[in-house]
């Protein structure tokens, strides 16, 4: 694993902008980076990434009948007590699941080291299955890549094969918060893969569901019958609709049993099972309130892209991440260095598709703590 400087191709921008990537720079920073690029051996994507993945993905799936049987663990993971039977019964139904995002330390030598699950509102999705692929392709025609050069990324191609597969209500609505352009183009991203597979998708902005008669609905007042909703599910059942979740027929993308493993909690039961397991870090449950030791990281249950993350490295080194994840439990976990490179720490995400491996993106801060605003690179497969 190495990261090779390279020439970022003549009017990117304007070519990101014209194929619906109008977040590629955040706050006049940029968030896709093309000066340089991550480089694998074929090796270290089959056995460190690709593999792992699957088998983690697995071991979780494995953990929900013992979870959903512990009304101990149901609260352990902030699982508001109203909502437990419907829990249940969306795992007992065998509802379908699409997609989720693993996050590793990884620096190309030992095992990659999990760092969470990111199973309920993954994002970095379109840049990881669609603009580095273009990338590849691009800087190949123009000669600053080899023509043997290939990527981890199937993501696209499985989540068009998902969507052709699943049993997925027809119309089928895709919904985002209003004011997130980031959201906003996941989700166009994912109509878009969605219409192709042959699916009737439409789309409505979450704040203009409605709720009649026990039934979440469209703006011309029709049922929702399927709904994919870039949203946390701990925040839909804050909302007022939220009981009507239970008496409604909407099924959801994704399902609400991936409430149990979109939390920081999944990570001390993962460990409780399977201690010692090479890819997995020693984690536990926290009150928040006990001093932090060096070699150790603080996440609440409910947190996204880094907030309210704190740790202390073993040489005693803090920082500290606001936000406004302050109102759940917490999870301790050991410290795993991010690989540096250069003044840049790498974070790598690798996708699930139903479940299979589906891909990595990468993500790069000045910070060991990874947020909203790191940089995405693209990465090539090249022995």
């Amino acid at each position: 694993m190495k990261k090779v400087p390279i020439a970022p191709r003549p009017g990117w921008q304007a070519f990101a902008e014209s194929v619906g990537f109008q977040f590629h720079t955040i706050d006049n920073e940029p968030y896709w980076d093309e000066s340089a690029y991550y480089q694998f051996s074929l090796a270290q994507i089959e056995d460190d990434l690709e593999a792992p993945t699957e088998q983690l993905h697995q071991m979780a799936l494995d953990l929900i009948p013992d979870i959903i049987r512990s009304e101990q663990q149901l609260s352990q993971l902030g699982i508001p007590e109203p909502f437990w039977d419907a829990v249940k019964d969306s795992w007992h139904r065998a509802e379908p699941h699409l997609y989720g995002r693993m996050d590793f330390a990884y620096d190309g030598k030992g095992p990659a080291k999990l760092l969470e699950l990111n199973y309920d509102t993954p994002t970095s999705l379109y840049e990881t299955g669609f603009f580095q692929w273009v990338w590849l392709e691009d800087q190949q025609m123009r000669g600053l890549l080899p023509e043997g050069a290939d990527q981890f990324n199937s993501l696209q191609d499985k989540l068009e094969q998902a969507f052709a597969e699943l049993p997925l209500a027809r119309p089928f609505y895709f919904s985002s918060v209003t004011e997130s352009q980031e959201d906003k183009g996941t989700v166009d991203y994912l109509m878009d893969i969605a219409l192709q597979s042959g699916l009737d998708s439409r789309y409505i902005q979450l704040e203009q569901i409605g709720d009649i008669d026990g039934q979440l609905v469209d703006l011309e007042g029709y049922p929702i019958q399927g709904l994919f909703k870039l949203y946390p599910w701990e925040f839909m059942l804050q909302e007022e609709f939220a009981s009507t979740i239970l008496s409604s027929d909407t099924r959801f993308l994704e399902p609400l049993w991936k409430l149990l493993l979109s939390n920081k909690g999944i990570l001390p039961l993962l460990w409780q099972k399977y201690q010692g397991h090479p890819n997995l870090l020693p984690a536990f449950f926290d009150d928040g309130k006990t001093a932090l030791n060096p070699g150790w990281v603080r996440k609440p249950l409910f947190s996204r892209e880094g907030a309210n993350v704190e740790l202390i490295t073993p040489q005693g080194e803090k920082l500290q991440q606001g936000g406004p994840y302050t109102d759940s439990g917490y999870i301790r976990q050991a410290f795993a260095p991010l690989p540096r490179f250069g003044d840049s720490y790498t974070l790598i995400g690798s996708w699930v598709v139903g479940d299979l491996a589906a891909g990595i993106g990468i993500r790069e801060d000045n910070s060991l703590i990874t947020k909203d605003s790191s940089r995405f690179l693209p990465h090539i497969i090249l022995d």
